[in-house]
Order: structure tokens, then sequence, then C-alpha cells
């Protein structure tokens, strides 16, 4: 900092001293839209500047300093390959970062850096959040369980007698219209949603022999709109057994469903039980078809945002998406096929 204010000081050029009082500024804390205004220049110029200044210190503010020269030998270029190849995610800024701080040099395009990325065969990804309680084993062996329960009661599954529904929540808020459409380069694209947080649960089930979806609307996910769903189910199966296979939901565990199942089957076999309820293995959404189901409908609301003026619309087209029926992915069959 002392070397900036003695250059600022120091010079006789006016350039000179707006390139040094931008760099000042953003490191005594200003922001970009702070120094803007006061010393009429753009924000590209301050980041240009800083940049200069990080590199080369007081001497790249100069006019007369010619920067470092832009090109990585082949010695070099291997080097940041190499250091690439190490790690398993990048930023541009990081890439740029490492090049001026090993060899000083900056390149003038930032085609020059993707293609460094492109020679380490590194492409442009959205994150993706990653639940680190996630166990792949837990997970493998859980659908191996199900599918040999399925299995075992293939006859019941084909006659009738017992129905298999994979069962999972949604809770669609107005916000869900929010996705990716084509706009100006220059524009931030927005939606007129009046509460982002408006808010529709419902409860889905899918028939896994038949796949025909079931959805129960609830004002919100606990034991009591559970039981509501669960009677649900069974008047659209009459006479039939129901196997629930869901997640590990607390008012799934509820002491409360506890006790209305047990007021069917507490005087049965566990194979004759008028309700029997199966967990997927934890923190694995991705092993539920009825998620991939949930995912189809959010994906109507977005491609048709255009329509949707209040939540009310929101509902009836993720509901219509719904409705259709049709669904066809591979998860549908991951545990077996029945006729």
């Amino acid at each position: 900092m002392r070397s900036l204010e003695e250059f600022i000081e120091k010079s006789q050029d006016k350039r000179e001293v707006k390139r040094a009082l931008a760099v000042k500024m953003l490191l005594c804390g200003y922001k970009h839209q702070e120094i803007m205004p006061i010393l009429g220049v753009s924000s590209g110029f301050i980041s240009k500047w800083k940049k200069v200044f990080f590199q080369s210190g007081v001497e790249g503010l100069k006019l007369a300093h010619k920067g470092s020269f832009g090109l990585l030998n082949p010695e070099q270029r291997s080097s940041i390959i190499e250091w690439l190849l190490t790690k398993d995610r990048w930023t541009l800024n990081e890439l740029e970062f490492e090049i001026s701080r090993k060899y000083g040099v900056s390149f003038a395009s930032k085609q020059s850096y993707y293609d460094l990325f492109d020679e380490a065969s590194i492409s442009w990804k959205k994150t993706q959040a990653h639940n680190p309680k996630y166990d792949e084993e837990l997970v493998a062996s859980k659908k191996k369980n199900i599918c040999t329960l399925l299995a075992g009661r293939r006859e019941e599954i084909e006659s009738g007698e017992l129905v298999v529904f994979m069962v999972d929540e949604c809770h669609l808020l107005w916000g869900d219209v929010n996705g990716y459409v084509w706009g100006k380069t220059s524009e931030r694209v927005s939606l007129p949603v009046a509460n982002a947080r408006c808010k529709q649960t419902y409860f889905g089930a899918l028939d896994y022999k038949t796949k025909e979806f079931l959805i129960y609307k609830a004002k919100k996910a606990n034991s009591e709109t559970t039981i509501g769903f669960l009677e649900y189910l069974q008047s659209q199966r009459r006479g039939a057994k129901i196997l629930i296979i869901w997640d590990g939901a607390s008012y799934h565990r509820s002491g409360q469903i506890k006790e209305y199942l047990d007021s069917f089957n507490a005087e049965l076999e566990k194979e004759q039980w008028l309700i029997t309820c199966e967990r997927f293995a934890p923190n694995a959404p991705q092993q539920n078809p009825v998620e991939d189901i949930w995912l189809q409908g959010k994906r109507l609301i977005r491609e048709f945002y255009f329509f949707c003026h209040s939540f009310s619309v929101v509902k009836e087209l993720f509901e219509l998406a719904i409705g259709c029926q049709i669904f066809y992915f591979p998860k549908l069959y991951e545990y077996g096929v029945f006729s």
C-alpha cells in the first residue's frame, strides 16, 4: 500500500494516477460500483489494473511498462496441464492466478485459458450438491434387498393380491418456475413471482406393476396427512394388500403411523399384513423413481413459465404434467419387471 501512495504522490501523469487510485481504493475495501463514478472508469478498467499491479507492482502501472510475455513455452504449458490434472475442480480465476504466480504470464485472451482446459480434458460443468452421508454400499445392498423382496412376492404382485407403491412427497413452490431460458446476453431475465415461497404439498405413489401414478394433495406433510394418504391408497386398491416403499422421513416413522399400521396388522402374520412399509436407503433420493416424476412435472412449468402468472396456474400445469401419465425412464424398471 505504501508503494502505491508514493507512486500517486510522485507520478506526473493523471492516467497513471487514475490507475493507482483505482487499485488503492479497491484494496481499501471500496467496491467497483463505488469506485466507478468517483474516478469515471469502468469495472473492466479496475479489474485490469488490479491484475497488473498484483503481477508487476507499481511498475506495471506506468505508461511505458510493456508487461509480461503472454506465452508459455512447451515445458511450462506441460507443467500447467499436469497441475490441472492433480485437481478435481477448477475455476478460470484459479488458473489465471496459477499461471501468473508461477510464470508471470497473463494471456490477452481468455480463449488461451480455455484451450488449456480443453487440452487437459476439462469442460465447464454446473456444480451439483452431494450428500456426504451417501453410502454407496448401503444403497446397493438396499436395492438388492428390495429386488429380492419383490421377486419373492412376484405371484402376489402379478395377480393383484399385493400392490407395490413407491411413495414420495413433493413441496411445489411458486419459485420452482425459475429455470434456464434464452435471453439477451446483456440483460438479466426476471419472472413475475409475487411470493416465491407459496407452497403446495403433494403425496405421490407409483404403482410399480401398472406404472399408474396416484397423486394426493395436502396442506403439509406430517403424520396426520400421511395417514390420510394411506387411506386414499386403500380406497384406490380395495381388497388388496399394500406394500409401501418410501424414505425414512420422521413422519413415516412416527408413533402415530405405527399405531395406525398396528390397527390393521397386529393380529396378522407379516405376510398377511394389509399395509407393509419398507424404506429405501437413507440419503439417496435418486433410488426412488417418483423423484423423476416430480422432476418431469417441474420441467413442464419451467418450459411454460410465461403462463404462470399466478400460483394456481403453476399448480394446474404441474398437475397436468403428472396427470398425463406419460412416464418412461429406466428407473421405472430397476427393481424388476412385472406383468
